[in-house]
């Protein structure tokens, strides 16, 4: 199937919505593509539609409103892999990625995670924490020096870790962002427990 997905947090255990070929709706009403059952949402609440361009969403007059990344949504956006999208308790991770270099997009499982040694695993519980306990999914991950203090190790011996966990999991890019990414990664595919 092609399409992107979401990711979604905050309304029970995390789930996977794949999008339909053009469209996704999002409300209260069960009748939507992607319903969320609370008072905060409203009955049609926002829509996300594929274009040539891609993907964008706009919300359709909602009582509470919509954020892209933390800004209130006013007028149509497109979205990017990895934006994030808060509907009342709802906290929606928008997975579009491009497959072969192209911009065909495919929902796929995502892979196993990768073999870890016990102190990754014991660094990714306490990094994850803030994303696996259900409606703080959009918290900044702790930094090196709690993860370090939480563990009892180094600042160092931290990075260390974190830098091998980077590898494990493709994440080359070296931006801000990283820890974060590492974290997201980590809860879609499983690694903490």
């Amino acid at each position: 199937m092609t399409g992107g997905w979401f990711e979604v947090h905050g309304t029970g255990p995390v789930r996977l919505v794949p999008l339909s070929p053009d469209a996704l709706t999002i409300g209260r009403a069960p009748d939507n593509e992607l319903p969320i059952d609370d008072r905060q949402v409203s009955r049609l609440h926002a829509l996300v539609e594929r274009f040539p361009s891609g993907w964008i969403i706009r919300d359709l007059g909602s009582t509470n409103g919509t954020t892209v990344n933390g800004a209130p949504l006013r007028d149509a956006r497109t979205l990017h892999d990895g934006d994030r999208v808060g509907i009342g308790p709802a906290r929606l991770v928008f997975r579009a990625p491009a497959k072969h270099g192209t911009n065909t997009l495919a929902v796929e499982p995502p892979p196993a995670p990768p073999a870890l040694t016990r102190r990754e695993r014991e660094l990714l519980d306490v990094l994850c924490r803030p994303y696996s306990d259900g409606g703080l999914a959009f918290t900044e991950p702790p930094s090196v020096r709690v993860l370090a203090g939480a563990l009892g190790v180094s600042e160092s011996a931290v990075k260390k870790h974190l830098t091998r966990l980077y590898d494990k999991f493709d994440l080359v890019s070296n931006d801000d962002r990283r820890r974060a990414r590492l974290a997201a990664e980590a809860v879609r595919r499983g690694a903490t427990g």
